[in-house]
């Protein structure tokens, strides 16, 4: 299954919502998708947690005219502005949403419940204050798709050489998002509004990505010895980071798109 953060699903139909083209409940059911619930707690004027209708509402009441992904790991704050709390909770999350044009954003709290096959998911988006600046580290379209296709390019060497005797899944994992940079994609993996270039880098992202956790999830594949396993270490870290920028880059492109439009 191809990665889709939780963030990118609210900022991707929220963005829509707000924009006037989807109604309220096509939003709600897309965000929510295969989880039981979604629900905004600390909202402004609101004493407890609320359901996401209500919450979209709240947040175009409160100014806001458009939502954009942060996916931070351990030194690299992709797309926060801080403050440090803020930034110390989407860092644990792994994910965030920032509001445009009121200083909020949203981190998800993830519970799950019941037995195995039978997986109740609940989630909570806690909304906090955040810094109004430029967020940190996020490339245009443009550079994101020179960035990944750079990347496929010599991590497919490198990780093909090294798994030799297992490089099955791996490499073709790899060859496939190559060739999806020039194939695009014919899903619509996206809300309305988006451009069709941010659509064809989010499937890009999404195919490095999984080429990024087959790896990972192989073990050490044919890399028997210390220094090859190093050089595999080396030459995913790069590809994980670039395949993030991309993705935040595809999943905030209505909202750049837009604010393009306003200054011309």
């Amino acid at each position: 299954m191809l990665f889709e953060p939780r963030s990118g699903r609210l900022a991707a139909w929220g963005n829509a919502l707000l924009a006037g083209l989807v109604s309220p409940d096509e939003a709600v059911l897309s965000i929510v998708a295969e989880d039981a619930v979604h629900r905004v707690a600390g909202l402004p004027g609101e004493a407890g947690p609320v359901g996401l209708t209500l919450a979209l509402g709240r947040l175009r009441a409160l100014g806001v005219t458009g939502l954009r992904v942060a996916l931070p790991a351990p030194g690299h704050p992709l797309g926060l502005s801080g403050p440090a709390e803020f930034n110390a909770r989407a860092l644990d999350a792994q994910e965030a949403v920032v509001c445009v044009g009121a200083a909020l954003g949203l981190v998800p709290e993830v519970a799950e419940a019941g037995p195995a096959g039978d997986v109740h998911v609940s989630v909570t988006w806690h909304c906090l204050p955040v810094r109004e600046a430029p967020p940190a580290d996020v490339p245009s379209l443009g550079e994101a798709e020179r960035e990944l296709a750079e990347a496929l390019r010599e991590a497919t060497v490198v990780l093909t050489r090294l798994d030799v005797a297992g490089s099955g899944p791996v490499a073709e994992a790899a060859l496939s998002a190559y060739r999806a940079r020039a194939q695009g994609s014919g899903q619509e993996m996206l809300a309305p509004g988006y451009p069709p270039r941010a659509v064809r880098v989010l499937a890009l992202a999404q195919r490095v990505d999984l080429m990024v956790s087959l790896a990972h999830e192989k073990g050490h594949g044919g890399a028997v010895a210390a220094s090859e396993m190093a050089a595999r270490a080396e030459a995913l870290r790069p590809v994980e980071r670039v395949a993030r920028r991309a993705l935040v880059a595809a999943y905030n492109a209505a909202v750049e798109e837009r604010e393009r439009d306003r200054d011309r």
